[in-house]
């Protein structure tokens, strides 16, 4: 999931700001992340959800929904200064003119496109969440810095993307290790001493002609406490996680119009396109080819 992370022309704006501030986001990306370097603030869900933000805090927000973020300090409702950070938008004065050491200095990072990828992951994700840590600790701020600073230079675009990477998989592994229990299933799964083994097996190999046996064998347990302990950790059987695995590596395939139906057909297991035809659509609702076009 966390491999499959991979920003494309995504855009970072620093902002320095006064007393009571408020930033709206009218861009809508689909997923938004916010590091506070100094000062704090609230973050607003459209619904008035809050979470609080200080030093060192980084905040994902998932979907298009509208959300804002005011000043800690201000009381609900309070007047301030409100800027528009509009990311996408190269002609927009998106950063206020103020210190760079003013009292709060925002990151913030916006995914312009998602990848089926992504979209698996952030469904596993609440709307928001909040990672608090000790701003030295932020080790990828400093390298954000430095890549802004080279972002109009030959290849500076892909380095800020890269770097935004870096952050997001800093933050969601951090954030699913303090989940314990509740973090999602396949983190869990990937971590578990029996699913953990065969989920390995079969995402390095997942045109192999796996069976229940031959994935306890990868785990190194009778095929009947396998199957009993990974539907138990992961919600599915085996085969099952296996089918819905490669019908997700097949969507990333196929959004490379280069790579023919056929050959994504043999790279997830099927050596028949007509199989893997059938099978695509029923979990998708449509097929391959109309997938690709869509």
């Amino acid at each position: 999931m966390l491999r499959g992370i991979r920003a494309e022309r995504a855009s970072v704006t620093r902002a320095a700001l006064e007393p009571a501030w408020r930033i709206g986001f009218p861009d809508r990306a689909p997923l938004t992340l916010v590091t506070v370097v100094h000062g704090g603030g609230r973050l607003v869900l459209a619904d008035g959800e809050e979470y609080p933000l200080g030093p060192g805090s980084t905040a994902i927000v998932r979907d298009t929904e509208p959300f804002h973020l005011v000043d800690r300090d201000a009381p609900p409702g309070a007047a301030g200064p409100a800027y528009q950070v509009s990311c996408f938008d190269p002609d927009a004065d998106c950063e206020p003119k103020r210190d760079p050491q003013g009292p709060t200095v925002l990151v913030v990072g916006a995914y312009r496109d998602l990848r089926p990828s992504h979209e698996r992951l952030l469904r596993t994700l609440p709307r928001a969440l909040v990672l608090d840590d000790d701003p030295a600790d932020v080790l990828w701020l400093k390298a954000l810095d430095d890549a802004i600073a080279r972002s109009r230079r030959p290849g500076g675009g892909s380095l800020v993307d890269r770097v935004l990477d870096w952050g997001l998989v800093c933050t969601l592994s951090c954030w699913f290790d303090l989940q314990g229990a509740d973090a999602p299933a396949w983190y869990l799964g990937v971590l578990d001493p029996v699913a953990g083994p065969a989920i390995e097996a079969m995402h390095r190999d997942p045109a192999a002609r796996w069976t229940v046996a031959s994935l306890a064998a990868e785990a190194g347990v009778s095929r009947a406490h396998f199957a009993k302990r990974f539907t138990a950790v992961m919600g599915r059987p085996p085969l099952g996680y296996l089918a819905e695995w490669r019908m997700s590596l097949a969507e990333d395939l196929l959004a490379d119009p280069e790579t023919p139906v056929s050959a994504v057909a043999r790279r997830v297991g099927y050596a028949d396109p007509f199989a893997f035809s059938t099978a695509f659509k029923r979990v998708q609702g449509m097929s391959p080819r109309a997938f690709r076009g869509a």
